[in-house]
């Protein structure tokens, strides 16, 4: 039997995070087993534990893909404008937001992290990887923040740290209220407005703003 070529691994490893994320989002985490995924994939246990070591590991890898997504979205948007970091931030957000609607791998993915995933056990080490990544997200938030700041579309005494967590929890409440009760309101369609309501918060709040140092 011939090897597989570099690029036919790279495919079956695909169909299998692919797979695996069509079993977690119908199954949950915990009662998807590898040796189902394998089965759902036409594959040997074998080939699972080839590309990866533990559920936990395959995972990761399907959020890592998910999350690098963002990271090359920004680049484009940091292209399309390059002077005006505020529109960055804006369209970003109304992507996130959009493609859980729209795309059925995001919607997917966040489904299973906000209501089918418990970190427990060998999943345990996949809540701390979110959390770094979750602080990550902070940083990164708070630098095209204080990009906005410099570009003068944002109030130079913004407390940039309490609005990047503001903005993160905004978008993830959003999405985790429309996956819950997709019926309730139109996330599609409302989205551009949900994020004008959040920068026009971060611009006019007095609660986001440094207090006067006085003496």
């Amino acid at each position: 039997m011939a090897r597989k070529t570099k690029q036919q691994a790279l495919e079956t490893r695909q169909h299998i995070l692919d797979v695996a994320l069509r079993l977690f989002s119908q199954q949950g985490v915990s009662s998807t087993s590898l040796a189902q995924i394998a089965q759902a994939a036409g594959v040997t246990r074998g080939a699972i534990y080839w590309h990866f070591k533990n559920k936990s590991e395959l995972f990761g890898e399907i959020w890592e893909l998910s999350e690098s997504s963002i990271g090359d979205l920004e680049t484009e948007y940091r292209a399309k404008f390059p002077d005006d970091p505020l529109s960055v931030l804006r369209e970003i957000l109304v992507y996130v937001l959009e493609a859980t609607v729209n795309e059925e791998r995001r919607r997917l993915m966040m489904e299973i992290i906000f209501h089918k995933c418990e970190f427990v056990g060998e999943m345990a080490v996949v809540q701390q990887a979110q959390r770094s990544l979750c602080l990550e997200s902070y940083d990164r938030i708070e630098i095209t923040l204080n990009q906005c700041i410099q570009a003068k579309m944002l109030p130079a005494d913004l407390l940039t740290r309490r609005t990047a967590i503001l903005m993160r929890s905004w978008v993830s409440g959003l999405m985790e209220n429309w996956l819950f009760a997709p019926q309730s309101f139109d996330l599609a369609t409302e989205a551009r407005s949900y994020v004008a309501i959040l920068i026009e918060m971060c611009q006019l709040c007095p609660t986001l703003r440094a207090a006067p140092v006085t003496g």
